[in-house]
């Protein structure tokens, strides 16, 4: 419970009609740390502001307003894939300016802690274009100077998509299947992953406020996920 010595927070949360920003919502509502959330989408969902300490803000991400709601903490939970945003240029925009022109809107509106989506295999040096732009945006964040950086690198992301008005990505419907059988067998660290284990980890992790950079491996996020997150 919060006390006199760590006093209610406010946070921002940007993408949260996504699977992993729908996941998080609830969770950073139903903490007592938290006494404010503003949720910037890129569109209105009749369901997302359902929670008397949630206001919704619907913003364009490639030009945000002048000025952020004044936050302590930032949740970045905005992505696609190349195939939903057309080209590698439109993924780009989304998965690394977007996102970066976020969180540095974030800081600038006062928060001092960044919990952010990234994935399994993100290395600038990648010669796999989706890895490298997420290299690219980690390093690009940790030059903002984020008191506490948390950045998750999920495996494949698993979760209702199709209850969220997402298409339903093929890759994540097969691994699933053929992998369910044997998914214990399979090394946490490239078992596919729930949204809600993500969105768990993000929350304790920036709540901790360990200071610096932290690498949410998908290994720790399923040794932490609760079982009904976890992927069998």
């Amino acid at each position: 419970m919060s006390s006199a010595a760590e006093p209610q927070r406010t946070a921002l949360l940007a993408g949260a009609t996504g699977l992993v920003g729908r996941a998080l919502l609830p969770l950073i509502a139903r903490n007592p740390r938290y006494q404010r959330i503003h949720a910037l989408v890129r569109r209105p969902q009749a369901d997302t502001e359902t929670d008397p300490k949630t206001q919704v803000h619907v913003v364009d991400f490639a030009k945000l307003p002048a000025a952020l709601p004044r936050a302590d903490d930032a949740y970045i939970a905005l992505g696609t894939t190349i195939k939903v945003a057309g080209s590698e240029a439109a993924f780009r925009q989304v998965d690394f300016d977007f996102v970066v022109a976020t969180a540095q809107a974030a800081k600038a509106a006062g928060a001092h802690r960044l919990a952010v989506v990234s994935a399994l295999g993100a290395d600038s040096c990648s010669r796999v274009f989706y890895n490298r732009v997420k290299g690219d945006m980690q390093a690009a964040l940790a030059q903002i100077g984020f008191d506490t950086l948390c950045i998750a690198q999920p495996s494949l992301l698993v979760g209702d998509r199709a209850a969220l008005g997402q298409p339903v990505r093929a890759g994540e419907v097969w691994a699933t299947k053929l992998l369910g059988p044997v998914m214990r067998l399979v090394p946490a660290g490239v078992r596919p992953i729930h949204a809600d284990a993500v969105a768990g980890a993000m929350l304790a992790a920036l709540l901790a406020g360990r200071p610096g950079v932290q690498i949410l491996s998908s290994a720790e996020m399923q040794r932490a996920a609760r079982p009904s997150h976890a992927v069998a």
